[in-house]
């Protein structure tokens, strides 16, 4: 069976992309309306808010032809955004219509009346519980059950809003049970990314394919009306009986890149800022003294593929030179990110230089043109450092209110807010007393004592943290 790709300028295409081809799936990408009626089986991957995906859909023809392929049943999986657009609107972007294939709204995690509320995004890995009445389905046959997938949105599907015969399963969050997939007959989707939940997600697809394949999703297409959900809260009709595990711990790792003395891309660790051997008092190779060559810890992609074997839920590449060259001529580093997606399916993020800049011909390149051209090349988060310093300044200056031209506000508007990361490098600034901390901004800097030990270079008790910029190069 072909598999086709819907292509609808979201981000994350390159990674489902990718985990098909390690499926050994026949891949076709659809770029036009007429390609869907003629596809067998399409994948919608989403990522960003639920406007820009409704938007591009209709700039580029694809709301009518898709509506009409979902509503005759055909196979289709829809990944993030590719789920929450199945329903009729969100209140990310009131106003905004969905596909309406199924009845509802998708409404903002809300945990005002919480004691102690988790954080929004809902960022991690977490488990799904498969529904009563759902049986085992045929999806998650070459699933273990106990198995984690990974989340990252701001906005759901309460139980209460999707049809019984659509409620696949659920998982919860800060206590908040919600839809984490829908089913009926062919039609699947998810509010997790299983092309990036490692191995089981990549049997989750490999499951729906196989179910396509064999036909036996049509016959499981659940009961109910699709007027009302008849599902009952506190465990009713939904779980399995046992207590929701909530969010899992996980290993993010942090990769420092940048160009040796030879223009080769490696992976980095230095002594603060100087990420140089030391050569010492004698000469080196070519008879020089002072500092060597750049450590070199090995080459990016196949320290990305070694951590993802041995375990990591994460992959951060941070181009700690990316702020001396424009990122949309930075090739190496896009390439980087390429063949990692390659082999790597977990979240990847990348960092440095994803600011507006001018080219060396005097083009102007905006921040989130720069953010558009990592997401293509296989980034699920970029992330932020000199430019979310500067924006703050801004912010603060102007009455704590944003003036929309931030890179974090530019990005976050079209690819969702849980696609920005922001970086931040710190240093000390010691005092010899708490009295003698600078106020900025009308308030006095936050004071920490030192412990022994700890103290500074000249006996200091006290320090304060400074942000700094350009890779710790300039201190603000």
């Amino acid at each position: 069976m072909k598999v086709s790709l819907l292509d609808y300028g979201g981000g994350n295409v390159r990674s489902v992309y990718n985990a098909l081809v390690t499926l050994d799936c026949e891949i076709i990408t659809i770029t036009s309306a007429d390609e869907i009626d003629k596809a067998e089986l399409i994948i919608y991957p989403g990522v960003g808010s639920f406007g820009s995906a409704m938007e591009n859909l209709k700039v580029k023809g694809f709301i009518a032809p898709l509506r009409s392929y979902l509503e005759s049943g055909r196979p289709y999986l829809g990944i993030c955004l590719g789920m929450q657009t199945l329903f009729e609107s969100s209140e990310e972007c009131p106003g905004v219509k969905g596909l309406g294939i199924i009845k509802g709204a998708c409404s903002k995690f809300d945990f005002s009346k919480s004691s102690s509320p988790p954080s929004v995004p809902h960022i991690g890995w977490n488990e799904f519980v498969v529904c009563k009445g759902k049986g085992s389905c045929p999806v998650f046959d070459l699933v273990d059950q106990q198995d984690l997938v990974y989340f990252v949105h701001s906005y759901k599907i309460p139980v209460e809003q999707c049809p019984s015969k659509w409620l696949l399963t659920t998982t919860s969050y800060g206590g908040d049970e919600f839809v984490s997939s829908v089913q009926n007959g062919n039609v699947v989707a998810t509010q997790f990314h299983p092309e990036k939940s490692g191995s089981g997600g990549l049997n989750i697809i490999k499951g729906f394919v196989e179910s396509v394949e064999k036909g036996v999703l049509v016959s499981d297409s659940g009961s109910g009306s699709d007027s009302g959900s008849g599902v009952s809260g506190g465990g009713g009709e939904i779980g399995t009986g046992r207590k929701p595990k909530d969010m899992s711990k996980r290993v993010v790792v942090a990769l420092d890149v940048r160009s040796n003395d030879q223009g080769d891309l490696i992976v980095t660790k230095g002594d603060q800022y100087d990420v140089r051997e030391e050569v010492g008092a004698g000469a080196n190779a070519e008879g020089e003294t002072g500092r060597g060559g750049v450590r070199n810890l090995g080459k990016p992609v196949q320290l990305a593929k070694q951590y993802y074997e041995d375990g990591a839920d994460e992959i951060a590449f941070l181009n700690i030179t990316s702020f001396r060259s424009g990122v949309i001529d930075d090739l190496p580093m896009l390439q980087v990110l390429e063949q990692t997606s390659k082999n790597v399916f977990v979240p990847l993020t990348v960092g440095g230089g994803i600011k507006d800049y001018v080219d060396d011909s005097g083009k102007r390149h905006s921040a989130l043109e720069v953010a558009g051209r990592y997401f293509r090349a296989g980034a699920d988060k970029v992330s932020i450092g000199s430019d979310a310093v500067t924006a703050s300044e801004r912010f603060l200056a102007n009455n704590s209110v944003g003036d929309g031209k931030s890179s974090i506000e530019q990005i976050s508007n079209v690819y969702g807010v849980q696609a920005v990361v922001v970086s931040i490098d710190p240093k000390r600034v010691y005092l010899r007393s708490e009295e003698r901390a600078e106020v900025v901004a009308g308030k006095k800097h936050a004071v920490v004592s030192l412990r022994a030990g700890r103290l500074g270079p000249n006996g200091e008790k006290y320090c304060w943290y400074q942000c700094t910029i350009k890779g710790g190069r300039e201190s603000r």
